[in-house]
């Protein structure tokens, strides 16, 4: 089948600049001509196409918004924009460039000294280095300010133990933020691999995000030196910034992941006859295709509000969780729904909605879950916590 060409019922193309446009269509060139002949491959083996993360960074994709030395420095929208297109070839390539890029490069950005930002940012900015940002742990996923990894004082240093699971990256991470509890709260610190005690495993056996490296990460009994932690990182809030930074990404992301469910079942639809007729003349199978298309423009207009609200400074937790909740559930939607106009053809891996059927089961669990971004807005419009 051709490649998408946008889905643009509303005329929304028309907002954006003539410079948010071409970054758009640069990024959706790249995911037609270089990442879709390959992902099938790479999703039935379970790996990364890691031969493609120097073209990410000579595309200025890998920290497009973030501001540092040698960071691309574009607009939250034009990221935004990158994200759409990157996660309609794959989820697994959308986050990939989320967590280099919001989860490791912007708290580098935001809380590291001048030192670790001149050191990280340039080699993470152009694809050299690879990070990976470690929070979540086996028993405190949607709780992590219950975390047990500990980081104990040590003279001049510090002594970090315990793990980190579910952790994209893992495996191919030259940098890990971490995340401690200390005597003073928690803070952030920048691990090497091949630090003494630092060791990584891959988490195999995935039905979901294959195309993507997912693992953990082990310390047991690291020892940094003081220029290893985040000088401007104080108590869990300095994770929590981290993490609406890449939800906002996640937004944008499962827009273009719907997109593409919703082309290939209409292109398919119209090829494929039934009672002498194509299948898109039924009322049942327009139907379905009317109600994706409504919820995708929806979607849209939603993440392009969002995006510019945040290129005008407003940063509101609230906001960004209601767009990843509802968006990632809408694509999920556009997902089944495609899968099922495609009927058997859509469990082969010819046709794409499986494998974003897949991958979007997962994208609804992390970042938070669509359960926790529930009560981030359920708090900020009556200001009444719900987290007990």
């Amino acid at each position: 089948m051709a490649a998408c060409a946008g889905i643009d019922f509303y005329r929304l193309d028309e907002t954006l600049s003539d410079e948010e446009r071409s970054v758009r269509d640069v990024v959706r060139a790249f995911v037609d001509r270089e990442f879709l002949p390959l992902v099938r491959e790479h999703f039935l083996a379970g790996t990364f196409p890691t031969d493609l993360i120097p073209r990410l960074g000579a595309l200025g994709l890998l920290g497009a918004s973030v501001q540092g030395p040698d960071c691309p420095g574009l607009s939250h929208t034009m990221y935004g924009l990158i994200c759409r297109e990157l996660e309609r070839g794959d989820s697994g390539l959308r986050s990939f460039v989320s967590v280099q890029g919001s989860l490791v490069m912007w708290p580098i950005a935001t809380f590291g000294s001048e030192e670790q930002k001149q050191r990280w940012l340039p080699e993470l900015a152009a694809g050299k280095k690879i990070g990976c940002f470690g929070l979540t742990e086996a028993d405190h996923g949607s709780d992590p300010g219950g975390m047990a990894t500990t980081a104990v004082p040590d003279g001049g240093g510090w002594i970090l133990h315990g793990g980190k699971l579910w952790i994209t990256n893992a495996d191919l991470a030259d940098v890990a933020v971490v995340w401690a509890r200390g005597p003073e709260g928690v803070s952030g610190f920048l691990i090497e691999k091949g630090t003494p005690g630092f060791t990584t495993a891959p988490i195999k056996g995935k039905w979901s995000l294959r195309a993507s490296d997912t693992g953990e990460l082990v310390f047991d009994e690291v020892r940094l030196p003081e220029s290893c932690r985040l000088p401007g990182a104080r108590g869990l809030k300095a994770p929590l910034s981290c993490l609406n930074e890449a939800r906002y990404g996640i937004a944008w992301g499962a827009v273009g992941a719907a997109c593409d469910c919703y082309d290939t079942a209409l292109r398919y639809a119209g090829q494929r006859h039934q009672f002498d007729r194509p299948l898109t003349g039924f009322q049942l199978v327009q139907a379905k295709l009317v109600t994706m298309l409504t919820e995708i423009t929806k979607a849209q207009a939603l993440t392009l509000q969002l995006g510019r609200l945040k290129d005008r400074g407003v940063n509101e937790t609230p906001l960004v969780s209601l767009a990843k909740r509802n968006n990632v559930d809408m694509a999920l939607d556009c997902a089944r729904t495609a899968r099922d106009i495609l009927g058997a053809a859509g469990i082969t891996d010819e046709f794409s909605p499986g494998r974003h059927m897949a991958n979007l089961e997962s994208v609804r669990t992390y970042e938070g879950t669509h359960d926790i971004h529930t009560l981030i807005v359920g708090a900020g419009i009556t200001g009444q916590s719900a987290f007990r």
